[in-house]
């Protein structure tokens, strides 16, 4: 089962390979696969240089291409794919429509699909039976949320990283890119002292027993002020000076005397010291500063501590014996009653503890154990015996110096959490296959990559288990667990790390809207945007809907403020709840206020910014940046309605090519203002949603556009949908070899209707996540 209440079943699905076509090819056939040179050279030679003539050699000729693109200098294919990236930025161009110019020769929609196609088919090339390249993930750190969500699942213990913690970087969109994940010294350091805060958190370890010190110059002590002395006592004849002082428990207390004396007559000097009823004499033979040191019974409370001189001799002339007190101090240990209660052990140390040294078992036979199973499992795959004889041994040296059997414990813990095992997610290097064929990666390392990729964190035991027993490739029982995964409440790490960065939903912590324009606006509406979009990607995901849901959705999440916000009744109360949309413009991604305030201006939407945000997050085709020198639409001589000013600023030729592909799109969202609410009219204007692309496509406002996406353009979505969110899951940006395995995904989840959980699936069964390959 995959989801609630449904069945994956892909023994019945045939594989079809997709052309990988432009965003705006409509209904054009692929060419024939280039499976030789022979073939490639007779598609370059034939079919995509007279259309390159015709279009594009005029400005990107042998010699003088423009920006540094020289289209007509690649006369074969080897030099196309040496050249891939410049041919992939002319594709790039074709693509949105801004090859050729406005004033260059115009080119029909079947003509701009047919030399999208050609380009593809040359320069990126793939034999997706024969050489399939499934890539290679760089050796990548946990991130700080998966690092976060790691130690929570292996320890029991909520630890977030401090806010000094360094920062993630982020690449092709999101943060857990293995290319961009480094280890500066300063994370080592933080690394080091949470290890501490877990293991001291997770792992009760009886408190150190109360100790009670004091120390006394004996001129202090009660009587002193009748003999000699500053800081040392002389006491010149039989007399007693006491200590008195609180003694805050009952129990053992070492009492030393530092003492010298004058010698004289037949016998050492003596001194007597008693408290309590007991009563101790000492010899001080000697006449340099010796410790004596006596054993008292002391009980809780004010006591006295008497120190006699008791065997004083003078003859004049001869004899004069003397004691002299250098020092008086006092040292006790609270015992713990064996009788008293113990503290409740907490749920992470019981299961991280499941063994103690007793009758029956040792020290080192007992930390094996735990250290075993800890390790493994923060290792994501079985310890070696080396690693856990040296953490045996670590945790021994604390047992040596006197630690207790759990404070061993945390130390050997530490050493597996600072560990690169740990601290990485590690995959052993192979060797391709002597046909060619890519190795598939090990049991461990694919419960690794599903579970952080469903759950931003490590694989629970079930998994590990399966891993352990060769399951995760049976479709059958991988599909089941995968199912259970998804309805898991820890997938909600997949909405909230996939989601948020590829809608780009985080950018709402830092868009400031302008309040006295949009007085409505506020942090609690600003965190209502934000479940609203978080809730909705769930219930599509949870529910196994298809993909396009999220574009085209009749519904929505809402509490009390952003259905008032939004002008929706009806609808009470704090909490969310979905919410039908019968008579509503809104409905999908598109209408979200999240997604509508993150794309607009502090004081006005952004029709630039809406529809490069649908190019980019929605058909993955992202315009290529904006020319140098070219002034903002809120400066200089620009004048008139926001669309006005649009069409001024696209009559600049370096601005023309992509806004002519963006600027529609957003206008189609102009009905929503900057903060995501619904108006017809703007400035006292009424406002004009429509559009047209470069390929002849006109649309009207929101609906059109979710038709667009959802409809004719639907194969785009979920190949762009599939390209994002393959990346997620592998930690790497997709490449050129990637073709294959993209064709392959969408195919399958086109054959089940789009659903959701196939998108998913058909990820966890590709070549590029299930094997390792190279990164050329």
């Amino acid at each position: 089962m995959l989801a609630s209440g449904f069945r994956i079943d892909f023994a019945s699905v045939r594989v079809s390979r997709m052309c990988f076509v432009a965003v705006i090819a409509v209904g054009i056939g692929c060419p024939a696969t280039a499976s030789d040179e022979a073939s490639r050279l007779r598609l370059l030679r034939d079919e995509l240089v007279p259309l390159l003539r015709t279009y594009c050699f005029d400005c990107h000729g042998e010699t003088d291409g423009e920006g540094d693109v020289s289209l007509a200098a690649d006369a074969t294919p080897d030099a196309v794919v040496a050249n891939r990236e410049i041919w992939n930025r002319a594709l790039t161009q074709v693509q949105l429509g801004s090859m050729p110019p406005a004033d260059g020769d115009l080119m029909d929609a079947a003509t701009r699909a047919r030399m999208v196609a050609l380009i593809d088919e040359v320069a990126n090339a793939i034999n997706c039976v024969r050489h399939p390249n499934a890539g290679k993930v760089a050796m990548r750190r946990l991130n700080r949320i998966e690092y976060r969500n790691t130690i929570r699942d292996l320890t029991g213990v909520d630890y977030a990283p401090a806010a000094d913690f360094p920062g993630d970087d982020v690449g092709y969109g999101f943060d857990n890119i293995g290319d961009v994940l480094s280890l500066p010294p300063v994370l080592m350091e933080k690394y080091l002292k949470a290890a501490e805060a877990i293991t001291g958190t997770a792992i009760y370890t009886s408190p150190p027993p109360r100790l009670f010190e004091l120390d006394r110059d004996p001129a202090s002590l009660i009587g002193a002020e009748k003999h000699h002395g500053k800081r040392d006592l002389t006491i010149a004849s039989n007399a007693t000076v006491t200590l008195s002082t609180k003694i805050p428990f009952a129990g053992e207390f070492k009492v030393t005397v530092v003492a010298s004396g004058d010698q004289g007559g037949n016998e050492p000097v003596k001194l007597q010291i008693q408290s309590s009823g007991q009563t101790h004499l000492i010899e001080v033979p000697e006449t340099d500063p010796a410790e004596k040191i006596i054993s008292f019974r002391l009980g809780k409370g004010k006591r006295t501590i008497d120190i006699a001189f008791v065997n004083d001799a003078y003859v004049p002339g001869r004899i004069d014996r003397n004691l002299h007190l250098h020092h008086v101090s006092i040292r006790g240990v609270e015992r713990q009653s064996k009788f008293a209660s113990q503290p409740r052990l907490p749920d992470s140390h019981r299961k991280i503890i499941f063994q103690r040294p007793d009758g029956s078992r040792s020290a080192i036979q007992a930390t094996k154990a735990v250290m075993g199973r800890f390790a493994s499992r923060a290792f994501r795959r079985p310890i070696q015996k080396g690693e856990l004889e040296r953490l045996g041994r670590l945790a021994q040296s604390v047992r040596d110096q006197g630690g207790t059997f759990e404070e061993s414990i945390q130390v050997a813990m530490q050493a597996v959490l600072v560990s690169p095992h740990f601290l990485f997610r590690i995959e052993r290097p192979r060797t391709i296959h002597d046909d060619g064929s890519m190795p598939l990666i090990s049991q461990y390392e694919l419960a690794t990559r599903i579970a952080y990729f469903l759950w931003s964190s490590m694989p629970d035991d079930e998994l590990l288990l399966m891993a352990h027993q060769r399951q995760l490739r049976d479709r059958g029982k991988l599909l089941d667990k995968v199912a259970r995964m998804i309805r898991d409440p820890r997938s909600s790490q997949l909405v909230d790390n996939f989601a948020s960065q590829w809608l780009q939903l985080r950018n709402l912590d830092i868009v400031e809207p302008d309040t006295r324009i949009y007085r409505s606006f506020n942090d609690e509406i600003r965190e209502a945007m934000r479940i609203e979009t978080l809730m909705f990607f769930s219930e599509v995901m949870k529910r196994n809907l298809p993909v396009t849901r999220l574009i085209d959705a009749d519904f929505t999440y809402l509490n009390e403020s952003l259905a008032t916000f939004y002008g929706i009744n009806d609808v009470r109360g704090d909490q969310f709840r979905l919410v039908r949309l019968n008579d509503s413009p809104r409905g999908g991604l598109l209408t979200h206020a999240s997604v509508l305030t993150v794309t607009s201006n502090p004081t006005r939407t952004s029709p630039v910014k809406r529809g490069k945000w649908i190019l980019d997050n929605l058909l993955n085709a992202p315009p290529p940046p904006a020319p140098p020198n070219v002034p903002e639409l809120d400066k200089g001589q620009l004048v008139g309605t926001l669309r006005e000013r649009m069409k001024q600023h696209r009559d600049n030729p370096a601005c023309a090519a992509c806004h002519n592909m963006m600027d529609p799109l957003g206008f189609a969202l102009e009905n929503f203002d900057a903060v995501g609410r619904w108006r017809t009219r703007d400035a006292g204007a009424k406002i004009d949603p429509s559009g047209s692309m470069p390929d002849g496509t006109t649309f009207s406002g929101v609906d059109d556009l979710r038709e667009l996406l959802a409809g004719r353009r639907r194969s785009q979505f979920v190949r762009a949908l599939a390209e994002k969110m393959l990346t997620y899951a592998l930690g790497r940006g997709t490449e050129y070899y990637d073709k294959c395995a993209i064709d392959d995904i969408v195919a399958k989840v086109h054959a089940k209707d789009d659903r959701f959980a196939y998108l998913i699936a058909a990820i966890i069964e590709s070549d590029p996540f299930q094997k390792q390959g190279t990164r050329e």
